[in-house]
């Protein structure tokens, strides 16, 4: 029987162990449930979650998620702090000039929040002498700063939490959030007493994993996240969230 010279088996074992051993960095909030928060014990669960480490596993890498204030999110990334977000981030020119996103993989609403009898719409005139908020950092602050700060008071919270707790004190008459953000918290005690207004502002919120410029990762993230879609594996952590389909 041939048998390895011993250098020459080290050398074979040092590359597969090195194969093994790549570790990606996915960067998330860590406060937008149900997409990503943070547990009593400190984990980050969620729907970016489940999603990324099982984008991860059919890449064949290990992951592990650091969570950054939102605002951090791009500037962390292109610092290299981690290697993509997986945060439920929209796709935006202005995001785009400064980091490549892979294919959307969800399309949400931009819709305001209110108690039943607060009278709001798409139409920025609906806004007027009103107190209206959003998450800063966020298309629908964006929105909101486009189409309503000449007619409304608008402002801007740190976290899905802070505008919640802001329309649920009184605070705000209003909040513009993504429709299937809101979808977890209208379903509590506080929530219940709100609801989704009709009219969403926008229809075609894409999302997506950011990337550095040109970084070969977009690739790698595009084709295993077309592989969960094909084979079950999108499904089934889109129903273990929502009762309805994201896509």
């Amino acid at each position: 029987m041939r048998r390895f010279r011993p250098w020459l088996l080290a050398t074979l074992m040092a590359i597969g162990t090195a194969h093994a051993a790549e570790t990606l960095r996915m960067g998330m909030e860590g406060n937008r449930p149900p997409f990503n928060s943070t547990d009593d014990s400190g984990q980050v669960v969620g729907f970016d979650a489940d999603l990324g480490m099982a984008l991860c596993a059919k890449m064949k890498v290990e992951c592990e998620i650091v969570t950054v204030p939102t605002e951090q999110l791009i500037p962390a990334l292109i610092d290299n702090r981690f290697d993509f977000v997986m945060s439920s981030m929209s796709i935006t020119p202005e995001r785009k000039q400064l980091v490549d996103f892979t294919d959307p993989y969800y399309v949400t609403k931009l819709q305001f929040l209110a108690a039943p009898e607060v009278e709001v719409s798409n139409d920025p005139a609906s806004l007027m002498g009103k107190k209206v908020g959003a998450q800063h950092e966020t298309r629908a602050a964006e929105w909101l700063q486009a189409n309503a700060s000449q007619v409304a008071d608008t402002q801007l919270f740190e976290d899905q939490d802070a505008l919640y707790n802001a329309l649920a004190a009184g605070q705000i008459d209003a909040a513009l959030t993504d429709k299937y953000a809101a979808y977890e918290w209208l379903r509590t005690d506080t929530g219940k007493h709100f609801e989704l207004k009709s009219e969403p502002v926008e229809n075609s919120d894409q999302i997506g994993i950011a990337v550095r410029l040109n970084d070969p990762l977009r690739a790698r993230l595009n084709l295993a996240l077309k592989d969960a879609l094909a084979d079950g594996t999108f499904k089934r952590i889109n129903d273990k969230y929502f009762p309805f389909s994201i896509r």
